[in-house]
């Protein structure tokens, strides 16, 4: 026997992006969702490590604990170039020593 209950609508995004109402298609809804979800939420300092960084603005990002602003990612403060450039640095300045 299946069960009797409600099922779960497939295009029901709320969060940020409920204020779009049922304009704009479900999935570009479900990215902004993501995208602000992201950029809203508390990241780890890089010079004193706390969960701390908050966004300023666009690719502007400080640190409220020990007061750190940098330039980092439009939704994120670290992007993934810059993960693979620090990598890079950090092989390179491996191999001098």
């Amino acid at each position: 026997m299946a069960k009797k209950g409600r099922q779960r609508a497939k295009g029901r995004i709320t969060g940020s992006a409920g204020r779009f109402g049922p304009r704009y298609g479900r999935f570009i809804r479900k990215r902004v969702n993501e995208v602000e979800k992201v950029s809203r939420a508390k990241h780890v300092c890089p010079r004193c490590d706390t969960q701390a960084v908050s966004r300023q603005g666009t690719g502007i990002w400080e640190c409220r604990k020990c007061g750190f602003k940098f330039a980092g990612g439009a939704y994120v403060p670290q992007t993934p170039n810059l993960k693979v450039a620090l990598r890079t640095i950090e092989r390179s300045l491996v191999k001098e020593s």
